[in-house]
Formats: structure tokens, C-alpha cells, sequence
């Protein structure tokens, strides 16, 4: 028997998810919202654990990794719902060692058999999923840029990202003038919008 815990913050589409994974004759589930997936590794056995990547913050799939290996599931099996048009947000699910990536436009059937492969330790990618993947592969943004352009979406002026990276004002404005160019941005509000699109941010 397959044991899934379902990560899902909206709760409708948590219970709709629930009730199909549920009729399964090989798997039980449990679920639970971002914010008590914590605390539900510890209680919650899992073999699989499924999540929604939207709108997640940096670290909380790094989070939730640790957690399910502290919890002694088997390594990181986890399978991430995800977007296509989303590349950047990919990128960090697979940096953070996600095995299974399912479109979240995907039928039933495709969710139950990235569950069943991610369980045996395989590599499940949805084939929706691959040219976003390239694209992932492309982010044209160095890390340091990314942790720039970060502090200025938060509406944080040069001195204030200065001050916050422990940088020149100079040098934040030659990083941020190398992300507009970089992301084809017409400006630093451009940039901004253009990364969070992208999943990067």
C-alpha cells in the first residue's frame, strides 16, 4: 500500500484530490495546508508526498524535504503539481530534490501513475512538462541577481538593497542593470514582473 500525503493549501481541490487518490485500491492518503505539512510529516508516515508548487515561498519545499527525510520517508519521494508556463518554479522544486513533476492540467490517471512511479523511486515528468523544463535549464539570472532582484520586488530602493546584501550602491546598480538586460526587461518594474512569470522569483 502506497502512503500519500497531499500538500495543497486550497481546500476544495485538497478534498477533490482526497477523494481520488483515496478510491485507489493501492494507496491511502492524508492531506494538510502549507502551513501544517510540517508537523504532518512527523505524524503522517508517507511513501509519496504530493504538493502544489503555486505561490510557494524560497525554502518551504527545502523545508518540507528535510522534513520527510527526518521523518525517515524514503529519501525525498515527493511529486510536485506544477505549471508549465512557470519554468523558474521548476527549477526550485528540482534543486530541492523532487523526483515527480505532474502538470497541474493532468488527467486522474497520469496522477496516479506519477504517484505509483515517484513510490518506486523513479523519475516521473510529465510530457507537458518538458519544454518547460528547457526553459528552466535557460534562467538567465545569476544568484546574486536573483537575491538583488528579490529585495527590489519587496519594493526596496538601491540603498536599501545595498544595505540589506551588504553591497555598494554602484554595485546594485550594475546588478540590476544586468537583469534588465538579461530578461529582455524594458525596465527594473519590467524585470520584476517578467521573473515572477517565470516562476524565478
Amino acid at each position: 500500500m502506497i502512503r500519500v500525503l497531499l500538500v495543497h493549501d486550497a481546500g476544495l481541490l485538497r478534498s477533490g484530490l482526497e477523494a481520488l487518490v483515496s478510491k485507489a485500491h493501492d494507496m491511502t492518503i492524508e492531506t494538510a495546508g502549507w502551513s501544517r505539512s510540517l508537523p504532518a510529516t512527523r505524524t503522517t508516515p508517507a511513501d509519496v508526498c504530493v504538493m502544489d508548487t503555486e505561490g510557494l515561498r524560497d525554502s518551504a519545499l527545502d523545508e518540507l524535504a528535510a522534513a520527510l527525510r527526518r521523518a525517515g520517508a524514503k529519501g525525498s519521494r515527493m511529486l510536485a503539481l506544477a505549471d508549465a508556463d512557470r519554468p523558474g518554479a521548476l527549477r526550485r522544486a528540482l534543486d530541492a530534490g523532487v523526483l515527480g513533476f505532474l502538470d497541474r492540467n493532468a488527467t486522474p490517471d497520469r496522477l496516479l501513475t506519477g504517484i505509483r512511479n515517484v513510490a518506486q523511486g523513479k523519475r516521473f515528468v510529465d510530457e507537458s512538462l518538458a519544454l518547460a523544463f528547457l526553459r528552466a535549464s535557460e534562467m538567465p539570472l545569476t544568484a546574486r541577481e536573483l537575491a538583488v532582484l528579490k529585495v527590489a520586488a519587496e519594493g526596496a530602493g538601491i540603498d536599501e538593497i545595498a544595505r540589506d546584501l551588504s553591497l555598494s550602491g554602484g554595485t546594485v546598480r550594475n546588478y540590476m542593470a544586468a537583469i534588465t538586460r538579461k530578461t529582455g526587461a524594458r525596465n527594473r518594474v519590467d524585470a520584476i514582473r517578467i521573473s515572477q512569470r517565470a516562476g524565478w522569483l
